[in-house]
């Protein structure tokens, strides 16, 4: 094997563990527990790590294995956006995602009280389910998009649990904003994929109602996560306008045909670079929280 076409393989899985989507995953977790317990220790840190690539290789790698017929017909795999992993590269995917996956979760088991190992079971079997075959739960409409917020969603509950937090309605109201900002980010993110999918005869939130009307549950589903944070304490309430640079992303889409769909990858470019500002705005209304109820 020479110098040039070693790489190839762990170049490969990388870009199937989509790292700019990693910190949508880690963060949420990391918070969860610095919030609650105000210490860092190794539990937090090896959950962090867990969090930020072994899940994200289980996550998005399967998904890309079983997704190849498809993927083969979408011009924006690839890249950044999602591996187009070469035939070779399956069961290798496969056989890592496990191997990186289990040390980190036999550790959280160990570390963590009996309900942390049924929300911990429920995440994973999240990240499963959406793809393998038998389940597939990215071919059932809705249940697409509330699978893949689950896997947002989750590591934060997860954290939260394992760290002993009290889940009061302020909390509650936190998570169930998180989670309409995760059913809408599918479902715009299935926008741009309407084509290669019904090619390679994949059904989908978006495949089902059709660009517009997927666009349009995305906005609905971002303006509530945003109404949703109005009944946080404060500074929360100041977390409802990031709901707006989403919706105006999404915004131009909103009367989007099917076979133009297409189209809404720019927003979709921009969706992800929003992630990261919106990212940075949550992590100062954090650290100010922190301050104030220290």
């Amino acid at each position: 094997m020479t110098a040039t076409t070693a790489p190839a393989p762990l170049r490969q899985l990388l870009l199937a563990s989509r790292p700019l989507s990693w910190i949508n995953t880690a963060f949420p977790f990391a918070a969860a527990v610095l919030l609650t317990t105000r210490h860092v220790d190794l539990t937090l840190i090896i959950g962090t790590v867990y969090f930020l690539i072994p899940y994200n290789l289980a996550m998005y790698g399967i998904n890309d294995v079983f997704d190849y017929e498809s993927d083969l017909r979408n011009p924006r795999k690839g890249g950044a956006e999602g591996a187009l992993l070469d035939r070779t590269m399956h069961r290798r995917t496969l056989l890592a995602a496990a191997a990186v996956n289990v040390p980190f979760l036999i550790f959280l088991v160990v570390v963590g009280p009996p309900l942390s190992w049924l929300v911990l079971a429920i995440s994973v079997f999240a990240v499963l389910a959406y793809s393998v075959p038998g389940l597939r739960f990215k071919e059932v409409p809705f249940l697409d998009s509330i699978t893949s917020s689950t896997h947002f969603v989750s590591p934060a509950v997860y954290g939260l649990v394992l760290a002993g937090a009290t889940f009061t309605p302020a909390l509650w109201a936190v998570l169930l904003a998180f989670f309409l900002w995760g059913i809408g980010s599918h479902a715009f993110g299935a926008v741009q994929d309407v084509v290669p999918d019904r090619a390679g005869g994949i059904a989908s939130i978006a495949t089902v109602l059709g660009a517009r009307w997927t666009t349009r549950i995305a906005i609905a589903a971002w303006a509530l996560a945003g109404i949703a944070m109005l009944l946080t304490p404060w500074p929360g309430p100041l977390a409802a306008v990031l709901a707006l640079p989403y919706i105006a992303v999404a915004a131009p889409y909103w009367s989007i045909p099917d076979d133009d769909s297409a189209r809404a990858n720019r927003g979709w470019r921009r969706f992800l670079w929003i992630n990261y500002a919106c990212g940075f705005v949550v992590t100062m209304l954090l650290i100010w929280f922190a301050a104030l109820t220290r």
